[in-house]
């Protein structure tokens, strides 16, 4: 496993917790925790992103790894884009334009 620097984990987390709250949620349900009501994205390295959800009025760590290789911040996205789809695919949600 390997991290990114503090300033481009802030910048992911910043703009999927500012931009896309209902897109955290629908990952997080689709690959961890069915039940989720609430999501946020907490952190990310090369092997997985990371979120918080609320299940059942408590918070736990979701982890969910990436379909593809993570190597730089280009691929972050890439791979955030790549969770979301195959979560709307996993859910039979229309997934929405970006």
């Amino acid at each position: 496993m390997t991290s990114f620097d503090d300033s481009v984990i802030a910048a992911v987390t910043g703009h999927m917790n500012g931009d896309h709250t209902a897109d955290n949620l629908l990952i997080v349900r689709a690959f961890g925790e069915p039940s989720a009501t609430a999501a946020r994205m907490t952190g990310l390295d090369t092997e997985a992103g990371e979120w918080a959800a609320e299940v059942d009025g408590a918070e736990t760590t979701v982890r969910v790894p990436w379909l593809g290789p993570v190597t730089d911040r280009g691929s972050i996205r890439t791979e955030v884009v790549a969770l979301y789809q195959a979560a709307c695919e996993r859910l039979g949600v229309q997934p929405g334009t970006h």
